[in-house]
């Protein structure tokens, strides 16, 4: 049998079952989405940053494999030229290995959407 349960907006998981005897045998199998355009998180934050999770479509993602090998960050001027829109100061900090068409994306709070700069208290607090 075979069934597709939709888990939420950014993940689908496809369900095998198949009955042995008394025993069902249960696979899961992790489908990656890939959105038809770029989307963006919601911002959250913690007592330093702000975040926001971007995600890029198939396309995209495979222009920044080749700009990268998927073995660093990318520059603001690399993933501004891949199409994100975004405001001054966002870093792209991290790179989840399992779905590196995910950008993590940071800034201190309190930066300047406008220019990008951090105040200089704020920056000696971080």
């Amino acid at each position: 049998w075979l069934k597709r349960l939709e888990c939420d907006a950014h993940w689908r998981k496809q369900f095998s079952t198949k009955q042995t005897s008394s025993q069902s045998l249960l696979v899961c199998v992790a489908m990656v989405h890939y959105p038809d355009e770029i989307e963006y998180s919601d911002k959250y934050q913690d007592s330093s940053y702000e975040y926001r999770h971007v995600l890029l479509p198939k396309n995209i993602a495979k222009e920044m494999m080749r700009l990268t090998s998927g073995r660093r960050l990318l520059e603001e001027r690399e993933w501004r030229n891949l199409g994100v829109q975004q405001s001054r100061g966002w870093e792209h900090y991290e790179i989840h290995r399992p779905e590196p068409h995910i950008l993590l994306f940071r800034r201190l709070l309190g930066t300047d959407p406008n220019t990008g700069r951090v105040p200089d208290a704020i920056r000696g607090g971080a």
